[in-house]
């Protein structure tokens, strides 16, 4: 059983249909269901990173069991090139947790290791954005 508390127009996700509260509203969910909340649903315009399209790609998976077989290739695709770029012994470790949850087609607890994904690409971008800036100013200063 799980207790759900939602704030006034606050977003989920379960089963695939989308639900907003119109007040303060607390849900039980008393069986098997695939439940996300507003703020961990990805929209297509905001997978815009490797990792951030791996999490879509599985977030869809979990939603829409329907059509897992579509999914599962985009993952496997997406993940081969993810986990080749990433280098931290922590970054690696979350790849390996997503690989087992996706096998046993535990895609909530994958989505987990996505977000931890994300959170380290957004750190490893961040090292770069200085450089890049850097080089273009001083390219810019050249001409």
């Amino acid at each position: 059983m799980l207790h759900i508390t939602l704030r006034e127009g606050e977003k989920v996700v379960i089963n695939g249909a989308v639900l907003r509260s119109t007040g303060r509203a607390e849900i039980v969910v008393e069986n098997a269901a695939a439940i996300l909340r507003g703020r961990d649903v990805m929209s297509p315009a905001e997978a815009n990173t490797p990792a951030r399209r791996l999490y879509f790609a599985c977030m869809m998976a979990y939603l829409d069991p329907a059509n897992l077989t579509q999914y599962q290739g985009r993952i496997l695709s997406l993940f081969e090139d993810l986990v080749e770029a990433v280098e931290a012994p922590e970054a690696k470790a979350h790849c390996v947790s997503f690989a087992r949850s996706v096998a046993y087609c535990d895609f909530y607890r994958a989505l987990n290791d996505c977000r931890a994904l994300i959170a380290y690409e957004a750190q490893a971008l961040a090292r770069f954005a200085p450089v890049e800036e850097t080089e273009t100013a001083q390219a810019a200063n050249a001409a």
